[in-house]
């Protein structure tokens, strides 16, 4: 392995602005239209970390970022609570070399070692290769929704696909709101 995966620290910013970048206005993974700003993407960053949500990065020997993964809430609402939503992106020339897959790997231990029971992806574009790795990763395929995104001229399926974490489903949580949630 030509990489190793870390937590992401303010310092990877300016790299994690260009990989976004870069999928904002060429790819479908996000359907933002227009790139956000380096102060935008910072209070991003800083609203998932201070929450205690995993952020972390993929980086080649040299230190160059690769990629990055991170988790999130899916909705705020208390009852969505251990439930999170996985984002990966890669730069266009770490694609296809397996790196996608060993952040989401990474992804999913730290979320469920964090106690959360289900994790969701939500690929625009209904993306082959993000579908694939998902797939590979163990998540199943949720649902679909049609037409659900205009980018580049084309209108863009969403899949959704969803991994148990842990326990899942098959017992109650500690409390009824998990701690990233509630602000503890």
């Amino acid at each position: 392995m030509n990489y190793t995966i870390r937590t992401a620290d303010v310092g990877d910013l300016p790299a994690i602005n260009e990989i976004y970048r870069e999928s904002v206005l060429h790819g479908v993974a996000t359907y933002e239209i227009d790139p956000p700003p380096p102060e935008e993407m910072h209070a991003r960053f800083s609203a998932i970390t201070g929450q205690g949500y995993p952020y972390m990065v993929a980086a080649d020997r040299q230190g160059r970022i690769l990629g990055y993964a991170y988790a999130s809430a899916f909705r705020t609402r208390a009852a969505y609570s251990w439930l999170v939503e996985d984002s990966i992106y890669l730069a266009p020339e770490a694609r296809g070399r397996g790196i996608g897959k060993a952040l989401l790997a990474e992804l999913i231990a730290r979320c469920t070692a964090l106690g959360f029971r289900q994790m969701v992806a939500v690929i625009g574009g209904a993306h082959p290769a993000s579908i694939a790795v998902h797939r590979a990763t163990g998540f199943e395929h949720g649902g679909l929704m049609k037409a659900s995104g205009f980018k580049h001229g084309r209108w863009l399926d969403t899949v959704i696909m969803q991994l148990a974490l842990g326990e899942g489903a098959s017992s109650h949580p500690a409390s009824d709101v998990h701690p990233a949630m509630s602000g503890k």
